[in-house]
């Protein structure tokens, strides 16, 4: 039963009582508890408070209440985004023992919904990696193949859908954490328009880049998810709730004739020599299959994607130097055992010997990695050299996007030049790992939103690969859309 749940089939299959919501969340608990020990998507449950949540669901849909689409759907959410009572790691050490205090944005708006919350899912530690190998505490596996990765760095999430654990899930993207985990896990995930979600309440990695989205079975379940969590919130000041598109639009079951009006851009930087011969086949089939719809194509060219991965790699350690600094081994509930530092001749603890001591045991490798780096290309000397550089490589990299925007609607891509790749196969070669995110990286730079779409259901033997549809800022309805039309032409 859990392998068929949609939200859209749970909700309808709630309302006429083919199951109760609790029902559906212990078989949810059981199915977890009997594979993820092999699979590895969540870091912590909240089994008791996700019956209780269920229970309240059954009790309303009992006394004939009307109930919101999501009441009672079981989600998973990235150990990143804060749930008020529960742990929120970020995969580090250094926030082992951290219980949120307070509700993100998005668990307020998913609690009026109703929805039911499983746990907290696994991640690279601060979001920092595109495997899930960074985990302080394990590796997620692809549900699809054990031995190989669920990418990252919201792979938790992605595996905890695909793996029929949760009916969909929350992650958050950065430079491709929730598009490519998607692909690699044969599932959707969309990285919405800088601004439509509230980042309140998420730990922070690069705060101009970081936003959250949903990890779902299908395009109709991630137009679902968004609606619910989009919009203005007081606690974030770059959440706008802009309208999107020309307000006339439907996230869900949009109008085919204007789906059709539509052209879709081939971007010539992305269709290069190096990428894998089945991710190249597979993206050309899904090119053919949207034809088969009725959609236009047109090539188009970003001259400055070639720059975008060096730039985001010098912005985002910047950044993460600087949001990562609060962490200072004293707050948010290290452990007691760390606190040894060597005393000075008035017994108080050195604090500089303390600050290396808790942070060196409490960050990991990349973490420590894009701290040094980002205080370097901060520092006095090198700033101009670097930073700014890379900030104007930016606007030329968001400018090209723009151009390509006033000749098509969507561009259309590749979301990784590989499928998932084996567990250790690039633990010690960074390089390799950051040019996965080759073709996630330049959208996020502009601010636009992207989705990942399986280009077909996954079968048993085979690895999965999505397809990347890119959209104008706010028109995450033309993405969602052609998505739709997509997975309806089966």
């Amino acid at each position: 039963m859990l392998r068929d749940l949609t939200i859209k089939t749970f909700h309808d299959g709630l309302l006429e009582k083919k199951f109760s919501a609790l029902e559906i969340a212990q078989a949810s608990f059981a199915h977890i508890k009997e594979r993820d020990h092999e699979i590895g998507a969540f870091l912590s449950l909240a089994e008791e408070s996700a019956l209780r949540a269920a229970e309240a669901v059954d009790l309303a849909i009992a006394k004939d209440e009307e109930v919101p689409l999501l009441a009672g759907v079981p989600l998973a959410i990235k150990d990143n985004i804060l749930i008020k009572n529960l742990p929120a790691t970020a995969a580090s050490k250094i926030l082992e023992n951290y219980v949120a205090a307070y509700d993100a944005g998005v668990i307020t708006r998913l609690k009026a919904a109703q929805a039911v919350f499983l746990g907290k899912a696994n991640l690279d530690e601060f979001a920092m990696g595109s495997s899930t190998e960074n985990s302080a505490f394990q590796t997620t596996k692809n549900p699809h193949d054990l031995t190989r990765v669920a990418g990252g760095s919201s792979g938790g999430s992605a595996a905890a859908v695909a793996a029929h654990f949760a009916v969909a899930a929350l992650g958050s993207d950065t430079g491709g954490s929730i598009r490519l985990p998607a692909s690699f896990c044969g599932v959707v995930g969309m990285s919405p328009t800088y601004g439509a979600v509230s980042r309140s309440g998420v730990i922070a990695m690069a705060s101009s880049l970081d936003q959250v989205g949903p990890l779902t079975k299908t395009v109709e379940d991630a137009a679902l998810l968004f609606g619910a969590i989009a919009g203005r919130d007081p606690l974030d000041a770059t959440a706008s709730g802009s309208p999107y598109g020309d307000g006339s639009a439907s996230l869900v079951d949009p109008d085919l004739a204007r789906i059709k009006n539509l052209v879709i851009g081939l971007p010539e930087e992305y269709f290069v020599s190096g990428t894998d011969v089945f991710v190249t086949k597979e993206v050309e089939y899904a090119i053919e299959k949207l034809k088969s719809l009725g959609l236009s194509f047109k090539k188009v060219s970003l001259p400055h994607t070639k720059y975008a991965l060096a730039a985001y790699y010098i912005i985002v350690p910047a950044e993460v130097s600087s949001n990562l600094a609060r962490f200072d081994g004293i707050r948010y509930a290290r452990p007691d055992h760390t606190r040894t530092a060597p005393r000075n001749r008035d017994g108080a603890s050195a604090l500089h010997d303390l600050y290396f001591e808790t942070k060196g045991a409490g960050f990991g490798a990349e973490a420590k990695r894009r701290i040094i780096l980002g205080t370097f290309v901060l520092s006095s000397g090198y700033y101009d050299a670097y930073y700014e550089k890379a900030q104007r490589v930016r606007t030329l990299v968001a400018r090209d996007f723009e151009n390509a925007f006033r000749e098509v609607d969507v561009l259309l891509t590749p979301v990784a030049p590989t499928p998932a790749f084996t567990v250790g196969e690039r633990a010690d070669d960074p390089l390799s790992m950051y040019l996965g995110d080759v073709f996630t990286i330049p959208v996020k730079l502009g601010g636009f939103p992207a989705i990942s779409i399986p280009t077909r259901p996954a079968s048993a033997g085979s690895l999965p690969v999505g397809f990347q549809l890119i959209g104008k800022k706010w028109h995450e309805a033309d993405i969602l859309g052609i998505g739709q039309f997509y997975e309806r032409l089966g």
